[in-house]
């Protein structure tokens, strides 16, 4: 495994568990005041491409970060609606 793959996947990691923090304390607080529908959603179709265009060039390390973090955000997205929803009845 070369410097550059190393990096590239140690970057990935990074990048597919940076909102996880988040997620576990939305599920802990069970809140999720203050998280902007609009970056969430920006963010979701972003990593979607990111995953397209990683099946199209068949790179697995994008595929497979950007999965991983699309399905975080999506359940940041999912909770963030649940608990708004929890709260307002």
């Amino acid at each position: 495994m070369t410097t550059q793959t190393i990096i590239g996947v140690a970057a990935s990691i990074c990048t597919a568990v940076s909102l996880l923090p988040q997620l576990v304390k939305i599920i802990r607080e069970k809140k999720a005041s203050d998280i902007s529908y609009w970056m969430l959603a920006i963010l979701i179709t972003g990593l979607a491409l990111w995953v397209w265009y990683g099946i199209m060039g068949e790179d697995y390390i994008i595929i497979i970060s950007n999965s991983v973090s699309l399905l975080i955000n999506i359940s940041v997205l999912i909770f963030n609606v649940y608990y708004s929803k929890e709260h307002s009845s």
